[in-house]
């Protein structure tokens, strides 16, 4: 269950407010007026396809050398 707390606790404790939602998922603001609003962290997207690089220590010049060789053996 998500935390409720009024507009004026939301006003003068923002800052921990946000960090509750970051733990908690969200955090509810109820209004005196009954409206009630949801804040919560954005989800990052991210594709499967970002990783982090790999230093070989190898050059750039040496990779096209090694696919140049690769392909020349799988074509002989």
């Amino acid at each position: 269950m998500s935390t409720v707390v009024t507009y004026s606790e939301a006003r003068q404790n923002l800052a921990s407010l946000l960090d509750k939602a970051l733990v908690e998922g969200e955090v509810r603001i109820k209004r005196r007026d009954g409206q009630v609003f949801v804040v919560k962290p954005v989800e990052e997207k991210s594709s499967p396809l970002d990783i982090d690089g790999i230093d070989l220590g190898i050059t750039t010049d040496e990779i096209v050398a090694f696919i140049a060789e690769g392909r020349r053996d799988f074509t002989s």
